[in-house]
């Protein structure tokens, strides 16, 4: 496919008629806008000494909105046609009446463009891939005899969006996406341990495939998994916690960041709702969604309603000063969108989503911050968790911890899980580390059914008085 043709041309279709349907359906509405999408995805994935998977895909469809007041319609199909987008502008015509006669203005133009037109799934070709996972399993199992499992896997997809609104604005990117993951499960006698590493991000293959890339994550999961082996069971109480850099950012995304996106709040269903300049984090936390970072995960030129993405600042030094809104959101509360827009494909509808969110950087040595512990938890990395966004209450599973004594790292522990309350646990933060790290391009984030790639981060950080629920 070439990059540079418009997807209403690729399948013949005239913009003016097009645009005539829109204006039918969207007729009467305050918003609303024909969101088009062709994607192109793979998976390979390598486990036990073979290929076990390989996956291609292509998919392509549209997706017609109005939007009136807090109404939505919505109508979708994958045949891209003339008569199928006459049908969808009679679905969404249900939503009109009682309008101001004012279309929502168009979103802004940016020349910005983070990340290339590449189409990962080019180049390299199939059996460069396939050797490549091969070569991966065997690095993993010469590294050490206790390595019993691998499991590799390689995936990609190329997206082109073009969203054409009622008044003939379009807007178009281009997004590549890969990522590569490693998995291996360790023994020793009767016991069995796993590790896992991951990274990728929006360009090709080429920066991820390159040896010590993919070195460095096979030796991480590697060490995690025999790491795991002389694990001893986490304690359990409430104890101060230290949260390594990077990927320990997911406890943020989840118990903080989806409270402060706009239809949560404007549905005053967040725990963060109506707390607008006040103080809900201890002074020193910041934390900022930034969905303008070259190549990156979770980064977007534009969000799926055309708005270019920015860097919200969400919380400053403790006081809450933003929400991440998508149009509808921040039309109904007077505020601006915030490049927050996001669906997972044409037959879902945009909503406030997280980019790439984190925590910034603060002024203590992690040394310092672990050291100034008497008797704790260091967790470097999680797992899975649950989150509750009404209450804010959170259960994080951590995968690699340590037990921490008098300031001195001790054994390491299985089992731990983390047990809180986001708003609360926010003005515990003790101690913010001057190591920002984002995580390495793994992410992806849940809500009301729809998946779509992030990207999360901070510092290390000091938690005072958090519930630890462990096995011992």
């Amino acid at each position: 496919m070439n990059p540079n043709a418009s997807l209403l041309d690729r399948v013949g279709l005239d913009k003016v008629r097009v645009g005539k349907l829109i204006d039918r359906g969207i007729e009467g509405a305050d918003d609303g806008e024909l969101f088009l999408e062709y994607k192109q995805s793979e998976m390979l994935v390598f486990d036990n000494g073979r290929l076990k998977q390989a996956t291609y895909d292509t998919n392509q469809g549209f997706g017609l909105r109005a939007v009136k007041d807090e109404a939505v319609g919505y109508a979708h199909a994958s045949d891209v046609s003339e008569a199928a987008i006459s049908r969808a502008a009679d679905a969404v015509r249900a939503v009109k009446g009682g309008h101001s006669g004012k279309y929502a203005e168009a979103p802004g133009r940016t020349n910005v463009k983070l990340y290339s037109d590449d189409n990962p799934l080019e180049a390299p070709g199939f059996d460069a891939k396939v050797k490549l996972l091969e070569t991966i399993d065997t690095y993993a199992r010469a590294k050490d005899q206790r390595v019993k499992q691998v499991t590799a896997s390689l995936g990609a997809s190329w997206q082109v969006v073009e969203i054409v609104r009622a008044d003939g604005q379009t807007y178009r990117d281009i997004r590549p996406l890969v990522r590569v993951n490693v998995s291996v499960v360790a023994a020793s006698g009767d016991r069995q341990e796993s590790g896992s590493y991951g990274y990728g991000g929006r360009e090709g293959y080429q920066n991820f495939i390159n040896a010590k890339t993919w070195e460095h994550a096979v030796d991480e999961a590697v060490r995690m998994a025999l790491l795991n082996l002389e694990s001893i069971p986490a304690p359990a109480g409430e104890m101060d916690v230290v949260l390594g850099a990077g990927w320990p950012g997911v406890m943020l995304h989840e118990a903080v960041g989806h409270g402060l996106e706009g239809d949560f709040n404007r549905k005053k269903t967040s725990a963060f709702a109506g707390l607008m300049g006040q103080q809900v984090a201890a002074k020193g936390v910041t934390v900022v969604d930034d969905g303008t970072i070259q190549s990156r995960r979770g980064s977007l030129s534009i969000d799926d309603e055309g708005t270019p993405t920015n860097r919200t600042v969400l919380i400053e030094d403790g006081i809450l000063v933003g929400y991440m809104q998508d149009r509808q959101n921040a039309r109904l509360m007077n505020m601006k969108p915030t490049g927050n827009g996001r669906r997972e494909s044409h037959a879902h509808v945009p909503m406030p989503r997280m980019t790439n969110t984190y925590m910034t950087a603060g002024d203590r040595d992690p040394a310092e911050i672990i050291a100034s512990v008497k008797n704790g938890v260091y967790c470097v990395n999680l797992g899975g968790g649950q989150v509750d966004i009404t209450s804010g209450k959170y259960v994080f599973n951590v995968t690699e911890a340590y037990k921490v004594e008098n300031g001195k790292l001790g054994a390491p522990l299985k089992g731990a899980m983390l047990i809180g309350n986001g708003p609360t646990d926010l003005k515990r933060v003790a101690m913010v580390g001057n190591d920002l790290k984002l995580d390495t391009g793994v992410g992806t984030c849940g809500k009301n059914g729809q998946g779509v790639p992030v990207g999360v981060g901070q510092p290390t950080l000091r938690m005072e008085r958090i519930t630890v629920g462990g096995t011992g």
